[in-house]
């Protein structure tokens, strides 16, 4: 069997989540896998390991109060960046939208890092002063 590219590890990666099928998760993960999520800022949870990444996206997967959708997938040799919403509820504000930044060896993922837009404040850059 050859190894799949990048693009159709992340590919069948993000069908996954959006046809709520855990089992396309198989043998995408590496065993040195290493995910960290959007939550708890500012670092995230860190995932390590096949069996434990597989789980933790299986049970977003399989949470049907959520919905995860990508936006825009930019693959680059090894890298992929995945813009995505997910919504977890139906009101108006129950959503987030965020960036996964994914590394693929060897047809499998190895690397997954999620960074999100915060609901917090967060200060801004100070305005310049008036002349």
């Amino acid at each position: 069997m050859s190894v799949r590219t990048t693009a159709e590890v992340i590919a069948r990666f993000n069908r996954a989540f959006t046809d709520r099928e855990a089992g396309l998760l198989a043998d995408l993960v590496a065993e040195d896998c290493v995910m960290e999520s959007v939550r708890p800022a500012p670092r995230g949870e860190r995932v390590a390991g096949r069996e434990a990444c597989t789980e933790w996206w299986a049970a977003l997967v399989d949470d049907d109060t959520a919905r995860f959708a990508p936006q825009e997938v930019i693959v680059a040799g090894d890298r992929a960046t995945i813009v995505w919403t997910y919504r977890f509820g139906d009101g108006a504000d129950q959503w987030v939208q965020g960036v996964n930044v994914m590394r693929v060896t060897d047809g499998r993922i190895v690397e997954a890092l999620g960074f999100g837009k915060s609901a917090g404040e967060i200060p801004l850059a100070a305005e310049p002063d008036a002349a």
